[in-house]
């Protein structure tokens, strides 16, 4: 049987996992990616958890190669550059890295161009020619497609939209260094950041005066939002707007079919979805109002990122879905 090894590198977790043609998922494996800052350590446990899923797999398999989706990777250079969610600063080779412990095709992209390859061969994009797949973890990531091609840039570094400023200088900085940079806000870090911000600026009782920065999680503000805490509410809002204008600006581009929203920010559900509808819609020019959708990645949940990855390799190779 063919398949691929889809990795997912993410600034807190990195997710491998066994990718049929259909972009089914056989088995997937989780560790925490800061618990590697030295990145030949890292390399090494990539190296051991291919193994591990392999032998793990049942039956006999013909690896095809290896798929890698990372934040601010470049695909011509097979490089990380800079990431500021991830321990290895400056140029990282890790591809060339990898290859001397895993000897097979091996890809590199952008987290989010990655998801949108994955979205056109295994997701809810097969049939679009003109969408974008935003990333909403850590940061905040874009893949986008047009005219049928994903569109990856000179250097292999088109998409960056999370660091586009949204308040003109004057607001929170990115991991880059930008000021008001998009995914200061709209991210799961974002919007733990937000919920601070709403406890600064009103003295409404909530649960989360409580509870220290580092011990809030993305799922504690969705139970306060359903139990009514109005400082959760207002932080979903405040985060819904900035993303729909965001959105809105970023359909003047390319004018997409649709743009395919995943990550942990998405498990909110209906609190910030609901928003950001709205808001969008109001935001849009008159000229693309009610042709833009809003919808969720079209793969599995916590698989979508893998299944991402190795569509770099399915990609190239004959065997792809219909």
């Amino acid at each position: 049987m063919d398949i691929v090894i889809g990795i997912d590198i993410g600034g807190t977790q990195t997710k491998m996992g066994l990718v049929d043609q259909n972009g089914e998922c056989h088995d997937k494996i989780i560790f925490r990616t800061k618990d590697y800052p030295d990145l030949d350590k890292y390399l090494d446990k990539i190296k051991e958890t291919s193994e591990e899923l392999i032998k793990n797999f049942g039956k006999p398999v013909n690896v095809l190669g290896c798929g890698i989706g990372a934040p601010n990777a470049s695909s011509k250079n097979g490089t990380i550059e800079n990431a500021s969610n991830l321990a290895w600063k400056g140029s990282v080779p890790l591809v060339e890295k990898l290859k001397q412990r895993m000897d097979m095709p091996t890809r590199i992209m952008n987290d989010a161009s990655a998801a949108a390859l994955g979205e056109m061969l295994f997701g809810c994009a097969k049939n679009m020619t003109d969408f974008i797949v935003i990333t909403l973890g850590t940061g905040f990531g874009a893949g986008i497609v047009a005219n049928g091609r994903l569109i990856d840039g000179f250097d292999g570094f088109a998409g960056e939209l999370g660091h586009v400023d949204m308040t003109m200088g004057d607001g929170r900085l990115t991991g880059l260094g930008v000021r008001g940079g998009l995914e200061a806000y709209v991210s799961a870090t974002g919007l733990k950041r937000t919920i601070m911000y709403m406890q600064s600026k009103y003295l409404t009782e909530s649960r989360f005066r409580s509870i220290a920065y580092n011990d809030l999680h993305g799922e504690d503000i969705t139970k306060a939002a359903e139990e009514g805490d109005e400082i959760a509410l207002m932080a979903f809002d405040y985060t819904a707007r900035i993303m729909a204008q965001a959105l809105a600006n970023f359909t003047a581009f390319t004018q997409p079919e649709a743009f395919i929203l995943m990550g942990g920010l998405t498990n909110s559900g209906k609190w910030i979805m609901d928003p950001l509808k709205e808001y969008f819609e109001k935001f849009l020019l008159q000229v693309y109002k009610g042709k833009v959708k809003l919808i969720l990645s079209g793969m599995e949940g916590k698989t979508a990122a893998i299944c991402g990855a190795a569509a770099l390799i399915w990609e190239n190779h004959k065997n792809q879905p219909n």
